[in-house]
């Protein structure tokens, strides 16, 4: 085949039996996809079983497959024609095995929804309906398979047709068409059918390359989640994939959600012949930046005009496959890109039954295979988009303890909700600068307590003194790692800005926890954040000598004597 062909990913779905691997097999057959002696092994083992040879044996490549005799994984084949290339994607049809499904659609830009003409429209044909719309997959031929077995009956074919589009139009899906076939046969696979004179359409091979290909992801924001940083030489490089968009040497980037803007200073490869200063969709690169800020795994980076929201709830709708129900506060972690942080499902907004798309609003729980609407919040602020925008930073899945229970879509973001600390138009800073310390006379320890757990706004005035911390009345907090500062003047919050728009203002410093920061020139605290900026948070060792040589524990708190009782303790030290 020849270069820069265009390739289309399509998921295979529908109800286990209907027929998805025997069109797949009938696919890859008619465009002589078939590594050669394919045929012939599958015949030969196919007589030594006492079995007639089917074409979905094709697609048998998984043992496990051939001992269960249904597809339990999602299988990527590659079949061309001449127009273009695709790879299909078989998703098993078993109730049990939805996950995999849904792994498998949410990669494809296209679906081949297979309904037995013989059977029928059945739950997971519903089911595997819903969920392809949830997906934002709306390019889909609906595939009336076993025409054969009703003798090519056209009535069969316009009542299944009238009945599933009626249950595809409450979910705003219109199918591309509805092709009736027989895969066992080939029937209206590669060529019009001559047993169907009736029906009016293209075969599957024709159809199939009239889908319009998605916009280029290269075409669209930029988005490039951290992977990692490693340490080479002098640099800190960035490195991972580049989701979407296109990315140069000497770009400005936006790094969210700590709010962080510097320049790409170079494009790093690992072998000479892919040098380059451009990189775009689908690579995996690394990149060096001019300000060495803090940066870690899961943060994204963009350009400043097209930013993802950042925030830390968000609306969603998931799929359980948990065995434990999904519930309402519990711990879960969220792995969303290449970010992971603990979240709690904060409401059940509906559980919905995906073969009636009746809901339930008064549900308190989500049960395995259920698709529910619902808000999550994060524990800390995160970086994201809705999936409508970017599919790769708009999903997410969800753990719960070692296993991954659930996936879902973000349809919409919700204003974030923090439990202290400063807040303005999308600038976080979890500031800790009103926790006091107490010697515990009990058990010999110092710990500390929260007592604070306001949210502070432009304008508000803040307690500068309490029981054991006492700040200037003017000063400034400096958020390091949120990449936020904020202005306290005559004990109000004169702003909130990003750190990359902060010049020091002479004033007393402190950072987000309160402790005083020993920085008296503009030499000084430039060499403070290019340190921050350098320093890896896995480098414990360094970071306390960081802290030591920066941080002032009683410049503006003391610690007093105490007992466990009188506060709710927030955590040892």
């Amino acid at each position: 085949m020849g270069e820069n062909r265009e390739t289309v990913k399509i998921v295979v779905v529908g109800h286990v039996d209907h027929g998805k691997s025997t069109v797949i097999g009938r696919l890859l057959y008619d465009t002589n996809s078939l590594p050669e002696g394919a045929i012939d092994r599958v015949k030969r083992i196919s007589k030594e079983k006492g079995k007639p040879f089917e074409y979905a044996y094709l697609l048998d490549a998984f043992e496990e497959e051939q001992k269960q005799g249904i597809t339990i994984d999602t299988t990527q084949l590659q079949f061309f024609t001449a127009k273009r290339d695709y790879v299909i994607i078989d998703a098993p049809g078993h109730k049990e095995f939805l996950k995999n499904m849904i792994s498998g659609a949410a990669s494809a830009e296209a679906a081949l929804l297979i309904i037995d003409a013989n059977e029928g429209i059945k739950e997971q044909s519903k089911r595997h309906g819903y969920i392809l719309s949830l997906l934002g997959i709306q390019k889909v031929y609906v595939i009336v398979n076993k025409m054969d077995l009703l003798a090519y009956s056209e009535e069969k074919f316009i009542q299944i047709k009238g009945e599933f589009n009626e249950f595809l139009n409450t979910l705003q899906v219109t199918p591309l068409d509805y092709i009736p076939i027989s895969a066992f046969y080939g029937e209206n696979i590669a060529k019009k059918s001559e047993e169907m004179p009736w029906y009016k359409g293209k075969p599957i091979l024709e159809a199939i390359d009239d889908i319009p290909k998605d916009k280029e992801l290269s075409g669209k924001p930029l988005r490039f989640p951290i992977q990692d940083v490693y340490k080479f030489d002098a640099r800190r490089i960035i490195v991972g994939r580049i989701e979407a968009g296109i990315l140069k040497e000497g770009d400005e980037i936006h790094i969210t959600p700590g709010n962080k803007t510097t320049r790409v200073k170079t494009v790093e490869f690992w072998a000479n012949k892919d040098t380059g200063t451009v990189v775009s969709a689908g690579q995996s690169v690394g990149i060096t930046v001019e300000d060495e800020f803090f940066n870690k795994r899961g943060e994204i980076i963009s350009h400043l005009e097209a930013v993802p929201v950042v925030s830390n709830r968000f609306r969603a709708n998931v799929f359980w496959m948990g065995k434990n129900d999904l519930v309402t506060k519990k711990k879960y972690k969220i792995k969303l890109a290449t970010a992971e942080v603990e979240a709690e499902i904060k409401s059940i907004l509906k559980v919905i039954d995906a073969s009636t798309l009746s809901g339930d609003e008064k549900s308190q729980k989500v049960r395995i295979n259920d698709v529910a609407e619902i808000i999550v919040e994060t524990k800390e602020p995160v970086a994201f988009d809705e999936f409508k925008d970017s599919k790769a930073t708009g999903r997410f899945v969800i753990v719960d303890g070692y296993d991954v229970a659930g996936g879902g879509i973000i349809s919409r973001a919700e204003e974030a909700v923090l439990t202290k600390g400063f807040l303005k138009e999308g600038l976080f800073l979890n500031s800790k600068i009103f926790e006091e310390y107490y010697y515990s006379v009990l058990d010999n320890s110092i710990k500390n307590v929260q007592t604070n757990l306001n949210i502070y706004h432009v304008g508000d005035i803040i307690p500068v003194s309490g029981a054991t911390f006492k700040y200037p009345d003017s000063f400034d907090i400096i958020g390091i790692s949120d990449g936020v500062v904020v202005l306290i003047r005559d004990k109000a919050v004169k702003d909130i800005l990003r750190l990359s728009e902060y010049s020091y203002s002479y004033l007393p410093l402190v950072n987000a926890r309160g402790f005083g920061i020993k920085v008296s020139s503009q030499e000084e605290y430039n060499r403070l954040i290019k340190e921050r900026g350098g320093t890896d948070e896995k480098e414990l060792g360094k970071d306390v000598s960081f802290s030591n040589h920066w941080f002032s524990l009683n410049q503006y708190k003391v610690i007093q004597f105490n007992e466990d009782s009188v506060y709710e303790i927030e955590y040892n030290i």
